[in-house]
């Protein structure tokens, strides 16, 4: 995680620390070497007698003090041997399967539970990759042991050295050859790759052996090392390990500089031996493979002699990595220090590479968990600044509403709160006597609203009596001179010479006519209230089957009809005639509008018009329509519109049209009382018929004399009393009707 444009590579080796700071230069494909340090221990930390702990301790920390590692990317090595490489080449498969075919394949090659170790893994220049699927594509997976890990980083956690990559040493001489000696992989051909480079790095007790062309890479560390030629010399020249060290570094200044190459000729052909072996088992892997040359880094690789006897041995071309084709800065690459340890300083330039971005592996070994206990360690300023900050602000707050507070005193606006109550009740009173002066307004209003709707509803009084007085039955008497009691002499002179002996009743006395006695109403706010009880009445003055279920009245009624001669039959001519005289017949227009529907109840408000009064039509000869049925008959029929009885409108959008009761209002009649048919004395005088106010004489019983006659002349009649109430909701036909504010219905 590059932190800075430098990055240090860092490599603690068993015979001294290594760093480098690098940095990009301004040509592509070009670093800067900026500074370096080599610090070698006293003595070396493989020896009994060395505390490596102590001396890498003792290392950092003169490298803190010669050199400032703030702010730029630390990137630190560690022995191959620590960790475990693998390169897998994989089946054909699709693009977004490989990482779990990765985890797959590094629960097989890891020789450790996933848990216990730390491994990252990259996939490789090279490959075909078309439609999503991959071919000949490899995979190159590094592992180490967590605690391995943990005893790598100990020194730098302990030196307060924050370290950002963690990278195996073979690794990172794989960059340098990579970038440095060869192509860059996407300027490589896969059909013709270059010939591979042998990296040989000789270290005190191994030697890690990098082979890759750019595209492919294969590495293995050999069991020899630079104290194997210093391990020879003290058992063939019998001296110490610090004196042959001492020798083995200066062999071409001994004394004998001969013998010290016999006694190191074994070791080089096992050197040689080995290496052979290694590429070998190389070529025999993949035969496709070139070795162009093999480099040696390390300062072992400075013995003398050695790279010439390791290419007469392997008849290739060996070289010592002198030159970094791609290094800059002459301030280091010139320095004494640098130049005589310049092999030794590969691992470091290898780091500074993968530092700053440029490397061609770029996993890094480093546990996440040390990563984002760093990130939280690096906000915590932060967090602790904003906390800070939060309490401050609360603070500042806090004493403004406590200075706020502390200057209140009730005292302080006892004028302001006594002038707030006195708005406030001013307020009041002023709300309360406009609510008033709204309901007198209101009020006024609905006076007016309601004589507006009196005045006009004038005419709706005297519409309702008319129609009353059209829809009552009525038959014009016959005129004639003779009197009352001529004509009842007369009939009671025919009747004696009749068969039957009974009186014939005149027409003049028993014509189609109720006689009312008075008219009454009374206003109701819920019509239901007047209907609930009365529903039954009113079911059997509507219902026609009651009155229908004898088949004498429709016998009856074809009698009097058919013969013109009967009081029916003259009746009808009558009527016939007048209505062919006097008036147009009046007959309902159809209408292509459906009708509305009656309702089963009335309600809302209205009027409750009562009629009380009789009539004589209960004699035997039409004894089917006497009573009750010929109330039904006539009155009913007209007030329920079945007899096609008409008003006429005297105010109103239909003034002086002719409609049917209900277009006024009425509705809902019912017989509500009505008497048994009891017995009428019809008396006359010498001077006359005696008048009672109804325009006939009457009494209940007649006098008779000693032997029952009659003392007085006259008639008995039957007499049949009844109440008829009906609905009456005022109305202008024609008129709309809008729903007022107050609930009541308006015309217009």
């Amino acid at each position: 995680m590059a932190r800075s444009r430098n990055a240090w590579g860092i490599d603690i080796g068993k015979c001294g620390l290594k760093a480098l700071r690098c940095s990009l230069s301004s040509q592509p494909g070009k670093l800067v070497a900026e500074s370096f340090d080599y610090i070698e221990y006293p003595m070396l930390l493989t020896q009994p007698e060395a505390d490596p702990t102590e001396l890498i301790r003792d290392a950092l920390e003169e490298f803190l003090r010669r050199n400032d590692v703030s702010g730029d990317t630390i990137a630190v090595s560690v022995p191959g041997q620590s960790g475990l490489s693998k390169f897998i080449k994989l089946p054909p498969v699709e693009a977004s399967k490989i990482p779990d075919i990765v985890t797959y394949e590094a629960r097989q090659q890891i020789p450790f539970p996933l848990e216990q170790v730390v491994w990252s893994w990259q996939r490789l220049e090279g490959g075909i990759e078309e439609s999503g699927f991959v071919i000949d594509a490899e995979i190159a997976l590094f592992a180490m042991k967590r605690d391995q890990v943990t005893k790598a980083i100990e020194p730098f956690k302990e030196a307060s050295i924050e370290i950002d990559l963690l990278q195996l040493s073979p690794v990172s001489l794989a960059n340098v050859v990579m970038f440095d000696q060869l192509p860059k992989a996407s300027e490589i051909d896969p059909e013709a790759p270059p010939a591979s480079i042998v990296l040989a790095s000789m270290g005190v007790d191994t030697t890690d052996l990098v082979i890759t062309n750019g595209l492919k890479i294969w590495q293995r560390t050999m069991p020899i090392g630079g104290n194997n030629f210093t391990r020879a010399l003290v058992q063939g020249m019998r001296m110490t390990f610090a004196k042959a060290e001492n020798l083995k570094r200066n062999a071409a200044r001994a004394d004998d500089p001969k013998k010290v190459f016999q006694t190191l000729r074994p070791v080089f052909n096992e050197f040689a031996s080995e290496l052979q072996r290694s590429l070998n088992y190389f070529t025999g892997q993949d035969r496709t493979a070139k070795i162009g040359q093999i480099l040696l880094v390390g300062n072992a690789a400075k013995l003398r002699g050695l790279s010439d006897f390791l290419a007469k041995q392997l008849q290739l071309e060996v070289h010592r990595l002198r030159e970094l084709n791609s290094l800059e800065g002459d301030l280091v690459l010139k320095a004494p220090v640098f130049r005589e340890n310049q092999l030794g300083f590969s691992t470091v330039y290898g780091l500074c590479l993968q530092g700053l971005g440029v490397s061609g592996i770029r996993t890094n070994l480093l546990p996440n968990d040390v990563t984002l206990d760093r990130l939280i360690q690096a906000k915590k300023p932060w967090a602790v600044a904003a906390m800070l900050g939060l309490l401050i602000a609360a603070l500042i707050n806090f004493f403004g509403i406590y200075i706020a507070w502390s200057s209140y005193s009730e005292s302080l606006f006892a004028d302001a709160f006594s002038q707030v109550d006195s708005v406030v009740a001013k307020s009041s009173q002023i709300q309360s006597s406009l609510q008033q002066v709204q309901g007198e307004q209101l009020e006024i209003l609905g006076t007016q609203q309601q004589l507006t709707r009196i005045s006009d509803r004038r005419f709706q009084s005297l519409d309702l009596i008319r129609a009353i007085e059209s829809m009552m039955p009525r038959e014009e008497p016959n005129k004639t001179d003779t009197s009352l009691r001529d004509a009842i002499q007369a009939e009671n002179a025919e009747a004696a010479e009749d068969d039957t002996g009974l009186p014939v009743i005149p027409v003049s006395i028993n014509y189609d006519e109720l006689h009312i006695t008075s008219l009454d109403c009374q206003y109701f706010e819920d019509l239901s209230t007047w209907f609930e009880p009365l529903e039954e009445d009113w079911k059997r003055t509507v219902a026609k089957d009651q009155f229908d279920t004898n088949d004498e009245i429709e016998e009856a009624v074809e009698i009097n009809t058919d013969d013109p001669n009967s009081p029916q039959g003259e009746k009808e001519a009558a009527n016939n005639t007048d209505q062919e005289t006097n008036e147009p017949s009046f007959e309902p227009e159809e209408s292509d509008e459906p009708e509305e529907s009656e309702p089963e109840s009335p309600s809302g408000e209205g009027w409750v018009v009562q009629l009380v009064g009789h009539h004589f039509h209960n004699e035997d000869y039409h004894a089917p329509f006497e009573g009750r049925t010929y109330l039904r008959t006539t009155l009913i029929e007209s007030l329920l519109g079945e007899r096609g009885q008409i008003v006429t409108v005297t105010a109103g959008p239909m003034a002086g049209e002719k409609v049917l009761p209900k277009e006024i209002g009425v509705g809902f009649p019912a017989i509500i009382e009505s008497s048994p048919i009891e017995n009428y004395w019809l008396s006359t005088a010498a001077d006359g018929v005696i008048d009672d106010g109804m325009g006939m004489g009457s009494r209940q019983s007649p006098t008779r004399g000693t032997s029952g006659e009659f003392l007085e002349e006259g008639l008995e009649l039957k007499k049949y009393d009844f109440i008829i109430q009906f609905v009456w909701k005022p109305k202008t036909p024609g008129a709309v009707q809008i729903r007022s504010n107050d609930g009541s219905d308006d015309e217009y």
